[in-house]
């Protein structure tokens, strides 16, 4: 039962015993129905709550209303984001109401809750973004600033945080969630939007993401994360065939051991070094960072991705790598297809080429090394058409394409049985 219906619920109750003057006639009774809860959209939707001002000052109730007011108004514009209008919001402005329910009587994912307090010329602002469902805080930011021009400061303060809400929600949306483990809210916003174009992944898109992240890092030369996905961004780049620069995975492992030296703890760090350090043959030291990785953080399922492609290349036995990338897949259950594609190559190593190449359908159709395995296996089971389509797949999203840069782009056995047979393989595809 919403709010509303509670009170003319409760007001009708008392009116009834005014009335009749007669006390209450108690029996087993049919509780009431709960109000039904509100379909969510089919896109991202959010209640902006009313900000609590904590100036102590009643006089300064406008400025955390005024907050609300325009994130409200700015989250609005945001195509493909469902708002609630302000009338509603306001509803809930001093009231302590359980995210559930606010969530069921609103009908959305997310609440965005906050507080205000503006003393001794400082202004902090805090802000919560809530799953209504769960009622667990998603993430949460701080601003600290001098007051200055307070209307001038409020714009400021509202244009970050709808910037950042409004390239978090999507990524929330698909299940990822991007802490904010920087200072400056610039470079947090820049970090998600290369990430934004990063999920893509085409050449087009790298490039853009890279830009991204090098601003990021421009802007916080302390911030790890900007440099660990500007190291995923070369080095995916590199072994593609996307990125031409000859020394771009040698910055790509600068750059990875720069994120561990600003923070040890930093699990995604070591994940990547461990894939810059395979990619440059140098199994061991992979094998080692990837299980860091880990060991910093067992959930991390792109670190167990990242160890089942070391373990095909290291010279494991093919059922290592396979039960590395189903443990990835079993902790990131809503992505298959991020794991799928070690999962394919696993069987391609077992020579399962059936079961690769159902794998590997459902893998990311933007890697080109997906429509590689896909050619092998299609070679193997004798459907070469399929084989040569896939092969055409592999030169459409990386032109430049060659089984010589591939050679020396992708460590590998290359002169062992399975090397050979793949590169025999690939060529009647039709690549050369």
């Amino acid at each position: 039962m919403s709010l509303t219906g509670l009170v003319i619920a409760v007001g009708t109750f008392v009116l009834v015993q005014h009335l009749s003057l007669k006390p209450p006639h108690i029996h087993a009774s049919i509780p009431p129905q709960e109000k039904p809860a509100l379909a969510l959209p089919s896109i991202p939707s959010i209640a902006v709550l009313p900000f609590t001002n904590l100036s102590g000052d009643p006089q300064q109730e406008y400025f955390s209303d005024g907050i609300t007011d325009d994130l409200i108004t700015d989250l609005s514009r945001i195509p493909k984001l469902f708002v609630i209008a302000r009338t509603s919001s306001f509803t809930y402005k001093g009231k302590a109401e359980k995210a559930q329910s606010i969530g069921r009587e609103l009908g959305v994912k997310y609440l965005l809750e906050g507080s205000a307090r503006k003393a001794g010329g400082q202004v902090r602002i805090n802000a919560q973004l809530v799953d209504a469902a769960s009622g667990n805080e998603v993430w949460s930011q701080r601003y600290d600033r001098e007051m200055g021009d307070i209307f001038k400061l409020q714009d400021e303060l509202v244009q970050s945080l709808t910037t950042t809400i409004g390239l978090q929600l999507p990524m929330l949306e698909s299940g990822i969630i991007v802490r904010q483990r920087t200072n400056d809210l610039e470079a947090y916003d820049y970090l998600l939007r290369g990430l934004e174009e990063f999920q893509i992944m085409t050449a087009d898109q790298l490039a853009r993401s890279r830009e991204m992240f090098e601003k990021a890092i421009a802007l916080d030369p302390g911030y790890a994360d900007a440099y660990v996905m500007l190291a995923f961004v070369l080095a995916d780049g590199y072994g593609w065939q996307f990125d031409s620069q000859p020394k771009a995975l040698d910055r790509a492992e600068v750059l990875a051991r720069k994120a561990v030296l600003l923070d040890d703890s930093n699990s995604n760090a070591y994940a990547v070094l461990g894939l810059v350090t395979q990619m440059k043959n140098r199994p061991d030291e992979a094998i080692a960072a990837a299980e860091r990785a880990i060991a910093l953080d067992p959930n991390n399922a792109v670190a167990y991705a990242i160890l089942a492609e070391i373990s095909g290349y290291a010279g494991k036995p093919p059922g290592v790598r396979l039960a590395y990338a189903q443990k990835a897949m079993r902790l990131d259950p809503n992505h298959p297809e991020l794991y799928l594609f070690e999962i394919g190559w696993a069987y391609i190593d077992m020579q399962h080429y059936q079961e690769a190449a159902e794998a590997l359908r459902g893998a990311i159709p933007n890697d080109p090394y997906t429509h590689v395995g896909l050619a092998d296996a299609y070679v193997k089971l004798g459907r070469e058409q399929d084989a040569k389509a896939e092969a055409a797949e592999v030169l459409r999203l990386a032109p430049e394409f060659s089984l010589a840069e591939m050679r020396k782009r992708v460590p590998a056995h290359w002169d062992s049985p399975g090397g050979r047979q793949l590169l025999d393989a690939l060529r009647k595809a039709g690549l050369k």
